[in-house]
């Protein structure tokens, strides 16, 4: 997990805020640390830890000029902090009007959005997805990746997205409504497929 001294080193030992985490979803020692640069169209990061032994529950990114947030919680608390949103009936994807938090996967992920966003530089807005491997498998798709001049990190996301296209494709083949208006036709959508695939094929 992120660490304190992480998010003070990111954010240079600049902290404009603090303030009690006043949910009870980290325990009563929870507290938030802010840095904002002062600009409304700039950027905040904040912290959530323990001031007894420091744990780190939460870390956000808020990138204003770009109406993006990022937000990574702790593993070990994240449906704690889940079932709190619920009960307190709160959004919580909103992170402020319009703006929904992007929950990411991995500390490095985090750090490096964080940085860039301090910075001002681009960043990559995907979301790093942590995947484990045995020995075996990562070496077949490294010589795979290898024949297809690309990197493993490049050729792993080339699969993850063809799969992902194909289940969606499945998913909506099996969603379809009953009858289709286009072209002022109206008949079953189903008959309405199958003749187009006969044409299709002549």
């Amino acid at each position: 997990m992120i660490t304190l001294k992480d998010f003070m080193e990111t954010v240079n030992y600049r902290i404009t805020e603090g303030s009690d985490f006043c949910w009870n979803c980290f325990g009563p020692n929870a507290y938030r640390l802010d840095s904002w640069d002062g600009d409304h169209d700039g950027h905040t990061l904040s912290i959530t830890f323990d001031t007894q032994d420091q744990t780190v529950y939460l870390v956000e990114a808020f990138d204003y000029s770009k109406d993006r947030a990022y937000r990574f919680v702790n593993p070990e608390y994240k449906s704690k902090h889940d079932d709190e949103a619920d009960e307190r009936d709160v959004n919580n994807k909103e992170a402020w009007d319009d703006v929904e938090f992007v929950d990411l996967e991995t500390e490095e992920d985090f750090l490096e959005k964080a940085r860039a966003i301090i910075s001002g530089e681009d960043y990559d807005t995907r979301v790093q997805v942590p995947l484990t491997l045995p020995d075996d498998s990562l070496f077949e798709l490294m010589k795979m990746a290898h024949a297809a001049d690309m990197t493993l990190n490049e050729y792993v996301e080339q699969i993850l997205r063809q799969a992902i296209e194909l289940e969606l494709e499945k998913e909506l083949d099996d969603i379809r409504p009953e009858y289709d208006f286009s072209e002022g036709v109206r008949g079953p959508v189903a008959a309405m497929t199958a003749k187009k695939k006969k044409k299709d094929k002549k």
